[in-house]
């Protein structure tokens, strides 16, 4: 069965968002983004979610909301906590291929600047490190591709996944 769906994944700053209109764009896929829908769902902002029912009951709607998709041939771009969820990912996975967007910690730093509004599933007393110590090694188990995006246009990365989504089918 050939995968239609290529699914994003990685730590928030990856640009799985951006990427993935891109992307979509250059396929002629449709594009969705989980955290909008969650946001569209809840009418709330990521963090007010966050702030207002804590962390997992976040985690709880998001895999609602993957669970609930039910699409092929889309780009669909997720938030950087489904990691959590094997349910979620497994429902991603029957028709998607997983694509890790790959950046170092000091790149997330970068890009990320103020992070505490963003709506990032993260104990209190967790730093952005130990959340992406103990995402990363996730990211790499559930990838079928991964693309190191450090130094690397939005042009370029895209490019990358198409070749990498080319290569999976051959």
């Amino acid at each position: 069965m050939n995968k239609s769906n290529i699914v994003l994944i990685g730590m928030p700053g990856a640009g799985k968002s951006t990427v993935g209109v891109v992307l979509a764009k250059a396929m002629g896929k449709p594009f969705i983004d989980t955290d909008l829908l969650i946001q569209q769902k809840q009418d709330m902002l990521l963090q007010e979610i966050i702030d207002k029912h804590g962390i997992n009951k976040f985690l709880d709607i998001e895999e609602k909301v993957v669970m609930d998709l039910d699409v092929k041939d889309h780009v669909i771009a997720t938030g950087g906590s489904v990691i959590y969820s094997d349910l979620a990912l497994n429902h991603l996975k029957k028709d998607g291929k997983i694509v890790y967007l790959k950046l170092s910690f000091d790149e997330v730093v970068k890009r990320l600047k103020d992070f505490k509004g963003r709506g990032i599933a993260m104990e209190k007393n967790r730093t952005l490190l130990d959340v992406y110590n103990e995402r990363v090694p996730l990211y790499e188990k559930h990838a079928d591709i991964t693309i190191v995006c450090s130094n690397k246009t939005i042009e370029d990365i895209v490019f990358e996944i198409k070749e990498s989504i080319y290569m999976y089918k051959a």
